[in-house]
């Protein structure tokens, strides 16, 4: 179970204007902006609930990731996953998660995807029978026998990804957080990573938050929104909660961004 309470981020950024007289002066004199990245923020998810957690850039969504994931420390609330405080137990707590970063990369660039698994492998400690069980299925599922063994930086976008969902999930975490997990995909491989992720909650009950601009992912694979928007949650309810007539996902949310002024 994942369960945040009243948490609060903030950001302090320098700002100044161009010039190298600005630059010169900001030495002395900086001047900062706090940007509020989360605010007040709670929510429960439950054991086996694929959740779509959506808002425009800026809404706070990747920071809330990186808090889940141990990666931030909240200002202030309660943040617990399967019981832990992420940011406090972390060598414990990431043994329970995986985590895709569309955007990030957890392979190594230079050396063959297997490789990166190899080293994986001995990062989480997995037993060598769970990780050729692991590898096997991941690679039949995901369609990985004829990218194994080619380095990372020969891959298109979607072969990537999809090494680096495998990648997220040799250690068969019962928590998966997936940040922009299609970007950049063409309609095959969006289809192929929407079917594997549907049946890797079906089959092993894997807890799924999603973070995606992509409206078809969400239609596709959550059963529950959570909208979020300067830093707050502005809604929490299903897509019937949300559409009404013939409308498009998009149609819907674009709606809804207009009408929380977001």
């Amino acid at each position: 179970m994942i369960t945040m309470e009243h948490v609060c981020k903030s950001y302090r950024i320098a700002k100044r204007n161009a010039g190298f007289k600005e630059a010169c002066k900001a030495l002395f004199n900086r001047e900062y902006e706090v940007i509020h990245a989360l605010r007040d923020v709670s929510f429960t998810i439950h054991d086996g609930e694929m959740v779509g957690y959506i808002g425009p850039n800026g809404a706070g969504k990747s920071s809330t990731i990186k808090i889940l994931s141990g990666i931030l420390t909240p200002d202030s609330g309660t943040v617990l996953v399967n019981g832990r405080v992420p940011y406090k137990n972390r060598i414990a707590h990431v043994r329970e998660i995986g985590v895709v970063f569309g955007q990030r990369s957890q392979l190594w660039w230079d050396v063959p995807v297997i490789d990166s698994f190899e080293l994986l492998k001995d990062i989480y400690s997995i037993p060598q029978p769970v990780y050729q069980q692991s590898l096997e299925e991941l690679t039949e599922l995901l369609d990985l026998k004829e990218l194994l063994r080619s380095p990372v930086r020969q891959l298109s976008l979607g072969q990537r990804m999809r090494c680096e969902i495998a990648a997220s999930l040799l250690h068969r975490p019962r928590i998966l957080f997936l940040d922009e997990p299609t970007i950049g995909l063409d309609a095959v491989s969006k289809l192929a990573v929407r079917d594997f992720i549907r049946k890797q909650n079906r089959e092993h009950k894997t807890t799924v938050l999603l973070t995606t601009h992509d409206m078809q992912d969400i239609e596709a694979l959550a059963s529950r929104i959570i909208l979020i928007g300067k830093g707050e949650i502005l809604m929490d309810g299903t897509l019937k909660d949300i559409k009404s007539g013939n409308e498009t996902i998009d149609e819907t949310v674009a709606q809804l961004y207009r009408a929380y002024e977001i």
